[in-house]
């Protein structure tokens, strides 16, 4: 239970920092911290829990992220269901906070037929900047496969564990610097869900690629990873 609290807080942090950035504070006239501060605001959100709680659950905030663990030898397959389950939940919580929060201004409302509306992902005419379903799947495939492939390293008995969530938090960081324009960043399905799930209609419809892409791609990384790239020796 310990480990599934770990997670749910974890998660929620993350949506709640991350995709609340994005609602609060990316568009204000002059102030606002757009593509670059959303980013970073991201992987804080993962760097700061990684090392709040990251020792308790192993730190994975994304469901893609215990699929590509247990790929990789890392994680437990019976522990997959009440992982994302917890991740999920926290998400989603979160997401209901931040509609809570939103609501607190005047004239809020969600437009279910804008891209991006409510911090969500999609592609095609829901993409930020117009990118088709094969841009996008292929973008959340490899940012997705690339995040596993750091988190996998970095967390290495040869690696230098203290460093481990520096490097993914900022690993986090760059994957949004790159793909918020193509389709406002998920690389975990979770986030998608919780703010699919208060928008409803076709970002809602579209969630199926933020769960399908990122999980291959975190799948294919742990198999990369535990195959070719991981030393067996003894420490």
């Amino acid at each position: 239970m310990r480990k599934l609290l770990a997670e749910f807080f974890g998660t929620y942090w993350l949506v709640f920092g991350g995709c609340g950035s994005a609602l609060f504070a990316a568009g204000i006239p002059d102030l606002g911290i757009g593509f670059v501060g959303v980013s970073l605001a991201f992987g804080l959100t993962v760097l700061t829990m990684a090392y709040a709680v990251g020792h308790i659950s192993g730190g994975h905030f994304n469901p893609a992220v215990s699929f590509g663990l247990w790929a990789g030898g890392r994680f437990s397959a019976k522990e997959l269901v009440p992982y994302i389950i917890a991740q999920c939940a926290g998400a989603i919580a979160a997401a209901g906070t931040l509609f809570a929060i939103a609501t607190g201004k005047a004239g809020f409302a969600i437009d279910a037929s804008k891209a991006g509306a409510f911090a969500s992902n999609g592609f095609g005419a829901f993409s930020p900047d117009g990118y088709s379903m094969q841009a996008a799947f292929i973008a959340e495939f490899i940012l997705t496969m690339f995040f596993l492939l750091v988190i996998l390293g970095a967390t290495d008995k040869f690696a230098n564990g203290k460093f481990a969530g520096i490097a993914i938090g900022l690993a986090l960081t760059l994957i949004h610097l790159i793909s918020i324009p193509i389709t406002n960043t998920s690389v975990n399905p979770a986030r998608s869900l919780s703010q699919a799930v208060f928008v409803g209609g076709e970002p809602l419809s579209q969630v199926w690629l933020f769960w399908l892409a990122p999980i291959l791609g975190a799948i294919v990384a742990g198999l990369i990873y535990k195959n070719l790239l991981q030393d067996t020796s003894e420490a």
